[in-house]
């Protein structure tokens, strides 16, 4: 796997604190302390074309005061400033990579805009629906419990081919059963009709059961496949009859033969990938002494993008690292990653909890500091 090889800019605006460096061997990972437009200047060179997945988590701009920030700007200015952000992440994309960026929904539909203006409106790719909280919220007109991610591609023909599916999960796995135990395993029975909107004259006909009832396709469906093709499958164990052997025929899915798992939904539950009280009591469980984000995103819901979005060895950014939950994941998943973070906390969040779960099989990580950012350390 090809290191970085990140080189010191001539003016020597990007320093190493040697001292804080994570291992010596292996694929490289850098933490970099420092505002986020300056950093991305600096390194774009070595960067560009190279980064498989940017995931953000950016101000909301949702006039909110937190702990660690105010989120309150004026939204030409804000959306100005993010938009010129993102303008300097796109190159940095490989062809099939993606960008995530979490928001909610004040300022939902006028990212979108603008990053349609940036990405081009063939590149959108998706809304993610993330539940973010699971109680009632009354204080409120209506009870806020979710919030977004935007999801688009440098070129959204080439993230199709390469994204991969979900994991079957156990609700699906239940699915699955083996009453007449073939000898292929597990599978699944679907269908055999389908509606005949465009059918061909030789997808009508009745289908005879082993029993001999007979079977022919509902009012206004067909069946998927011709009386040809049906034979071949029945000789092949390949259809259904039911335990008696009369029931309405039905096609065997093997589930050793399915390619890849789920394709990703757009709605993502709480119970699946956390909430942000749970990315906060996992982030005082972690550093009960310190004063943690008001807003942190679960590692699970990072998890997923990365999932989705990447495999082993690739190289993933996060310009807004915040606590550092991006970090984490990624080497926790075998991957390379970018992280940029210009606050205090990059020391006492970001590079404490890499270090708290650093390895030396993940590689190596490296601190780089920007000449025009105060020291933390």
């Amino acid at each position: 796997m090809p290191a970085l090889a990140l080189s010191l800019t001539s003016d020597g605006s990007l320093l190493e604190v040697p001292d804080l460096r994570l291992g010596s061997k292996g694929p490289e990972s850098i933490l970099f302390h420092g505002d986020n437009d300056a950093v991305l200047d600096e390194v774009s060179p070595t960067f560009d074309g190279t980064v498989k997945c940017i995931y953000i988590d950016p101000p909301y701009n949702n006039m909110e005061s937190y702990t660690h920030y105010d989120d309150r700007d004026d939204h030409g200015e804000w959306i100005e400033r993010l938009t010129r952000h993102v303008e300097r992440l796109k190159p940095l994309l490989r062809d099939d990579g993606s960008i995530w960026i979490s928001i909610d929904d004040r300022q939902v539909h006028y990212l979108k805009v603008a990053l349609d203006g940036v990405f081009g409106r063939e590149n959108f790719v998706s809304t993610i629906i993330w539940e973010h909280r699971k109680t009632r919220e009354s204080r409120r007109v209506f009870s806020n419990n979710h919030e977004y991610l935007l999801v688009y591609a440098r070129n959204a023909l080439a993230f199709k081919k390469s994204r991969n599916r979900l994991p079957y999960d156990s609700e699906v796995l239940k699915r699955f059963k083996n009453p007449d135990n073939d000898p292929r395993g597990l599978w699944q029975s679907i269908s055999l009709n389908v509606q005949a909107g465009h059918a061909t004259a030789g997808q009508f006909y009745e289908i005879v059961s082993p029993k001999g009832k007979r079977h022919s396709p509902p009012h206004g469906r067909c069946w998927m496949y011709t009386a040809e093709r049906v034979r071949e499958l029945v000789a092949e164990n390949r259809i259904y009859f039911g335990a008696k052997g009369d029931a309405v025929p039905r096609l065997k899915r093997f589930l050793s033969e399915i390619d890849g798992g789920l394709t990703p939904h757009t709605l993502w539950r709480a119970d699946e990938v956390g909430t942000t009280d749970s990315a906060k009591k996992h982030t005082i469980s972690m550093f009960p002494d310190l004063s943690v984000f008001d807003t942190p995103k679960p590692e699970e819901l990072i998890d997923r993008v990365f999932t989705i979005a990447t495999n082993p060895g690739d190289l993933v950014l996060d310009s807004f690292l915040g606590s550092g939950t991006s970090g984490v994941v990624a080497l926790r998943k075998g991957l390379r990653f970018v992280g940029i973070e210009q606050g205090a906390h990059v020391m006492t969040h970001c590079h404490a909890r890499i270090k708290r779960e650093y390895r030396p099989s993940v590689g190596q990580v490296r601190f780089m500091r920007h000449s025009n950012t105060a020291r933390t350390d």
